[in-house]
């Protein structure tokens, strides 16, 4: 089975890899945050959606996000990093939005998104996620 195209192109035929060294632990954070938010948001859209809708929508919103980025990360090439920029910048603003909604409005949250309280359910890995990954993806254009 062929491995999947990692790297995003330079000048001079040279190519930079997203996936590798340090933007392996990317993949696999991710990977983890991709499949435990979709698992997560599904089973409550399905068993819980009139409990707290927003919040299961948000845990879904942010399950999409986290699989493009990770999508980019795996795929490599200029325009998979342009969108994994792009979903890092959303999933920032995300994270920085929902987190204070919950903290000026927790009453709008009757459960707990991916992104509440800062990820404060995740250790605030939600919060530095996309910062991380901004730096690496940057790295990528800055290589090139």
């Amino acid at each position: 089975m062929a491995e999947p195209a990692t790297t995003t192109e330079q000048p001079g035929g040279g190519r930079l890899s997203l996936g590798s060294g340090p933007g392996r632990l990317l993949v696999w954070l991710y990977g983890v945050f991709t499949v435990g938010a979709g698992s997560r948001a599904v089973y409550q859209l399905i068993a819980q959606y009139d409990r707290a809708p927003l919040s299961y929508i948000l845990s879904a919103v942010s399950a999409v996000v986290y699989a493009v980025i990770l999508f980019s990360l795996v795929r490599g090439g200029e325009k998979a990093r342009r969108a994994g920029l792009v979903c890092c910048c959303l999933e920032l603003l995300g994270v920085l939005g929902v987190g204070t909604w919950t903290l000026l409005e927790p009453s709008a949250f009757p459960d707990s998104t991916v992104w509440s309280g800062f990820g404060y359910g995740y250790l605030f890995i939600p919060v530095f996620l996309p910062v991380t990954g901004l730096l690496w993806l940057r790295r990528g254009r800055r290589a090139g």
